[in-house]
Parts: C-alpha cells; structure tokens; sequence
C-alpha cells in the first residue's frame, strides 16, 4: 500500500509547481474522441467541455472546414492550439497548412508519423531533417506558426552513441522545429521521457500524457494495440517524475490522448488524477 501511495504524495508535492504551468487543465487529443467527432462534433465538444477540458489539438478536420471547427470553438468558449497533418502535406501543401492552422486559431503545427518501410534508417532521417526544416521555416515565416514533430518510436534506433531520434533533434534548426513528447511513444522503444526532457529542454513545446498497460513489453515498430492505452497513473510509466522534469522545460501545452476503446471510462479516470493536485 505504502508503494502505490508514492505516485500520488510525490504529484501533491510537485502542485504548486504544475500548476504554474497549467497541468491541471490539459487539452485533448481530438484522436481520443475520433469516432464521436466524426458523427457529431458539436455534442462531442460539448462532452469534452463538460470534462473541464477547452484547448484542443485536432489532427483531422472530420470533413468541415477549418473555419466550421473554429465557429463551434468559439461557440463554446474554447480554442485549438496545435493542428496535427500528415508529413505529405505539411511538406506538399504547406500554404493551405499553415492557413487551416491560423483558421483554427491554432499556434502549433505537428507531424507524427514520418513515412518508412522497415526500420528507420540514417537516410531517411537525413531526409526528415532536410524536409522538416523547410516546413518550419515556411511555417514561420510566412503564418507566424511553430512546427513540432511528434515522435513516435520507430526513431529510437541506435546511432552513434545515441539513436535516430538524436540526430533529429540535433540537426535540425531549433529556429524552425520544435517537438511534442509523447510519453508512450518516449517509454515504448525503450528511451527514456526524462532524460530526454533534460537533455533537450529548450525542444520541448507539446507532451502527449497517456501510460502504457503494466505488463507490456516495448519494441521499436512504432505500434501496439490500442488496448495497451491505459488511464493515467494505472500503468507502467512514471507520470510524477515526468512531469517533474517537463515543468522544467519550455513545455505549452500538455494534452490527454486515449487510443483505447475504453476512452469513455477512461479518460474521465485520468482527468481526476490530474485534478488530485488540487
């Protein structure tokens, strides 16, 4: 009992803190409620409003408009702040991109997925650096926008005395490509959140907050099923010491992601972790 108490006395220790930095309140993944968005935007939001959550990131526009999403936002008093494309179009359509971000009221731009066959390699994460500096900087430059990448596993490769992930985040321009953690994709291939948050604090702008189900053993494929999405402080990874360190760095915005089918149930169990910091 005195061990599963830990997690919990270190969060009450770490409120004034995190509360400086807004964890109580974390947006959502539109990815949670996918299904839902899909049938029925509207009352979906309301349902995540009624959860106390206002600051979304939308990774899919659910067949409206940008301007459609944003009227519904503003309808109830909340905002999306970080708009996840796909990497053709961040590098192909860019322009539109960046508008449909600005439409959203939107600061962030993401990727999360970098296409690849196999494992990933040296090339193809000198390609990912080439092409993601280009979208920053015209994300930059041209909308005012921060582009962040999302990682998502498969970039854990070993290289050097590092891994692909390394070379990422080394070699691309930090004027122009920040990045979101996301703290299963981090867990999963078997790097570590807070090392990483320490090593590379100023990289940091977005954190995905979601936990991998006890029992799990990671790999470097870049999935699992999406059953193995648990609610926070119920799985296997340290959430406190995480967000111990990320209070540390220039972190905006944390967001609740649940890929699970249980997400209903779920999801309200992680928001009321989260609030015992009150």
């Amino acid at each position: 009992m005195k061990k599963n108490l830990f997690p919990l006395l270190l969060f009450l220790a770490l409120t004034p803190a995190i509360a400086q930095k807004g964890l109580q309140k974390p947006g959502m993944v539109s990815y949670t409620f996918r299904n839902s968005l899909q049938k029925n935007m509207a009352a979906t939001l309301d349902t995540i409003k009624s959860l106390g959550v206002t600051d979304m990131e939308f990774s899919n526009l659910f067949g409206k408009t940008a301007a459609d999403i944003r009227k519904l936002l503003d309808e109830r008093g909340m905002k999306c702040s970080s708009f996840g494309v796909s990497y053709g179009d961040a590098l192909d359509k860019t322009a539109e991109v960046g508008q449909n971000a600005k439409t959203l009221g939107a600061s962030f731009v993401r990727v999360a997925w970098v296409p690849h066959q196999g494992a990933f390699t040296l090339d193809m994460a000198k390609k990912t650096v080439a092409d993601f500096n280009q979208i920053g900087q015209k994300l930059k430059d041209d909308f005012g926008l921060t582009f962040c990448y999302h990682n998502h596993g498969y970039e854990f490769e070993p290289y050097e005395n590092g891994t692909l992930y390394d070379y990422i985040v080394q070699n691309t321009n930090p004027q122009y490509v920040s990045f979101e953690m996301d703290i299963l994709w981090t867990f999963f291939p078997g790097a570590d959140p807070v090392a990483l948050l320490k090593k590379y604090p100023k990289r940091y702008k977005l954190m995905h907050l979601k936990d991998l189900r006890k029992g799990v053993t990671g790999n470097l494929s870049g999935g699992t099923p999406v059953v193995n999405d648990v609610a926070l402080g119920t799985g296997q990874i340290n959430i406190p010491a995480i967000l111990k360190a990320a209070k540390k760095s220039g972190i905006e915005h944390y967001y609740i992601e649940d890929e699970s089918p249980s997400y209903a149930t779920q999801v309200p169990q992680t928001i009321a972790y989260l609030k015992i910091l009150k």
